[in-house]
């Protein structure tokens, strides 16, 4: 398998899954302007690549991501400057729309993207879990909306995913005091999957729930996503509306044909990419 070309992102790949790690430990996998254009690379070349059936995101060292670089968010004036204040407003605009899509490509990603967090998962870093669809987290891992703290507004996903997959109430406390939550507060509130008492057995939880993953259809995996993803955007009318056609195109498939093969026969099915 030849891998993109990435400078801040190291890349392994077996049996379907593809381990991605950030890899700026020196720096709590901050992200600077070459990983958030990495991460949009990733993601769109995992959803490119038949044989990647599942994604697994963590971070070398002892944190899976600090939040964006400072030395990056304090260049940001001299990167919009313009001679017309409007047109310096408009560039900000538009470099903050791109690193918005640099994340929300994990989310459109068709993969799924299990993020594997421990240490710190801070501003930035929490925007990139919560693009992701399963969360695991190690005992010593924390949380923080950031960025009400730098005196401005969360405005990469955060406000807009996190009231999603937590209580709206906590959410806006969060956003709104910039307090650390643990991991046991973020399991308690749905926002993690499960929590490991170290790293090494984070890696594992994920690896193994990635292998089960890994093992169904893969374009089975694909559509649930897809319609997971519609209808937590659009009403219950509109997503059953969207799954019918979607089963409607897709159902009648060589996929359904060896689960029920495999299942008559007592062995474990084996799907196409």
């Amino acid at each position: 398998m030849t891998f993109p070309e990435l400078s801040a992102i190291g890349l392994e790949f077996a049996d379907g899954v593809l381990e991605a790690t950030l890899n700026r430990p020196d720096k709590a996998n901050a992200l600077d302007d070459a990983l958030w254009q990495e991460l949009r690379s990733l993601f769109d070349w995992a959803d490119a690549t038949p044989s990647v059936r599942v994604v697994i995101l963590a971070g070398a060292g002892r944190h899976f991501c600090a939040g964006i670089d400072l030395a990056m968010l304090g260049g940001v004036m001299a990167r919009i400057a313009q001679t017309d204040e409007a047109r310096s407003r408009e560039a900000l605009r538009r470099l903050i729309v791109d690193l918005q899509d640099c994340l929300t490509a994990a989310e459109r990603c068709r993969k799924p993207v299990i993020a594997a967090i421990q240490g710190a998962c801070l501003g930035g870093g929490l925007d990139l879990a919560c693009c992701c669809d399963l969360r695991y987290a190690s005992a010593d891992a924390r949380f923080a909306v950031r960025e009400i703290d730098l005196g401005m507004v969360a405005d990469v996903g955060t406000l807009q995913r996190l009231p999603r997959l937590i209580p709206p109430g906590i959410a806006r406390e969060l956003a709104y005091t910039g307090r650390e939550f643990a991991a046991d507060e973020a399991l308690r509130h749905g926002f993690v999957n499960a929590v490991s008492p170290d790293v090494d057995s984070l890696l594992a939880d994920v690896r193994e729930t990635a292998r089960v993953i890994a093992s169904k259809s893969p374009l089975a995996i694909r559509g649930s996503k897809e319609v997971l993803n519609y209808s937590r955007d659009h009403s219950v009318a509109d997503g059953l509306a969207h799954v019918a056609t979607w089963n409607a195109a897709m159902l009648l498939s060589a996929d359904l044909r060896e689960a029920g093969a495999a299942m008559r026969a007592g062995r474990p099915p084996l799907f196409a990419d």
